[in-house]
């Protein structure tokens, strides 16, 4: 990380959807995959750093219950991708 916040690869919510996306081309498990494209559009719609402080702490929350709802995707890398999206939504401080 760079510590520049006009870094996309140093915002947390861009990391985020990136990881996300990474997902799109996987074959996933028809559920989970659903979840996914949700948490995926949600993701993206703050991914840039523009978005209000009232947006941004409505949509970690609305990603992390999405989240919520995937056990599993049925892939390795999907799973690795959908855990390193909880990590970044677990360490985001809204404070």
């Amino acid at each position: 990380m760079t510590d520049d916040p006009d870094d996309p690869d140093d915002r947390p919510l861009a990391r985020v959807h990136a990881h996300l996306a990474a997902t799109a081309d996987l074959p996933l498990d028809p559920t989970a995959n659903r979840w996914l494209g949700e948490a995926t559009a949600v993701a993206r719609d703050v991914a840039d750093g523009d978005a209000p402080r009232a947006a941004v702490e409505t949509r970690v929350e609305q990603l992390r219950m999405l989240l919520s709802h995937v056990e599993g995707t049925g892939h390795p890398e999907g799973d690795a991708h959908v855990a390193a999206a909880r990590d970044l939504l677990d360490s985001f401080d809204l404070d």
